[in-house]
């Protein structure tokens, strides 16, 4: 069940009589979930539930189901299953054939979607990137001509890294959002291209707090194959294939890289 990312109060009339009538609670950190049972003077057993202990948990989980147990399953904040490690139990539990039942709330991805002022239609969570720039790099590119809003989690000390890593793999001119501390005390939402909050943050330092990106999809004229090589084939008539890829990079908010690799496919077939 979704428990709130930040304000208390964002927690949901049935969460609270979920959590006071389940047998257990399943939480990532007991710490964590007790301040929020407390909070509503629940006293629900809490036992915890995450990445190290997961695979031991789950058997004697899955036999307390079978005794007819009803059991709740909460993340630190948020909706369980997004970023943490609630989806293998909840695969073996449907696969044993238990009822599995949602209880709706918060989650960072979606109110960073609503404040973002970014495409909401269609969306893309890509969850936590890789913290090596190379390995995030080929992470980005790999999406880099998804027709959807892209949203990921990221920390503050590597923020500004992340995003000089996808205004290279995705365009520098590609809007963007970095939402952070959302329902709390210092809310924020910074909006520009990804070069810009790239430059902003390595000037300002990484933001505390928890930390939601988005970035505008690859869609329309800016970005379509046939833009892109019009305006090469122009460019490539007076400026060399280096020259001619950074300026259509540029000009339409593509990625460097693609610019480039294609650049040097039109320039091969013209020299034939």
């Amino acid at each position: 069940m979704s428990t709130p990312i930040g304000n208390l109060r964002d927690i949901t009339l049935r969460a609270l009589d979920t959590l006071a009538g389940v047998d257990e609670v399943l939480a990532e950190d007991t710490r964590v979930a007790r301040k929020l049972l407390d909070a509503y003077a629940i006293k629900a057993r809490l036992t915890a539930y995450h990445d190290h202990n997961g695979a031991q948990r789950r058997p004697d989980i899955l036999r307390a189901l079978a005794a007819g147990a009803r059991i709740g399953l909460v993340s630190d904040a948020g909706t369980p299953l997004v970023s943490d490690p609630g989806f293998k139990l909840v695969r073996e539990a449907a696969e044993a054939g238990h009822t599995i039942v949602p209880i709706p709330g918060p989650s960072a991805m979606l109110a960073g979607l609503i404040t973002s002022g970014l495409p909401s239609d269609r969306f893309l969570f890509i969850g936590f990137l890789p913290q090596k720039s190379a390995a995030r790099t080929r992470a980005l590119s790999a999406v880099a001509t998804t027709d959807a809003t892209l949203i990921a989690y990221e920390s503050g000390p590597r923020l500004a890294a992340m995003l000089a890593d996808a205004a290279e793999a995705l365009g520098p001119n590609r809007p963007a959002a970095i939402a952070r501390e959302l329902t709390k005390r210092f809310e924020e939402t910074r909006r520009g291209t990804l070069a810009d909050l790239a430059a902003h943050y390595a000037s300002a330092g990484g933001p505390k707090g928890e930390i939601v990106v988005l970035i505008g999809p690859a869609h329309g004229k800016e970005t379509g194959a046939d833009a892109l090589d019009a305006y090469l084939q122009t460019a490539l008539q007076e400026l060399p294939v280096k020259a001619a890829s950074e300026a259509a990079a540029d000009a339409l908010g593509v990625p460097r890289r693609a610019a480039y690799q294609r650049a040097l496919a039109l320039k091969a077939s013209a020299d034939g």
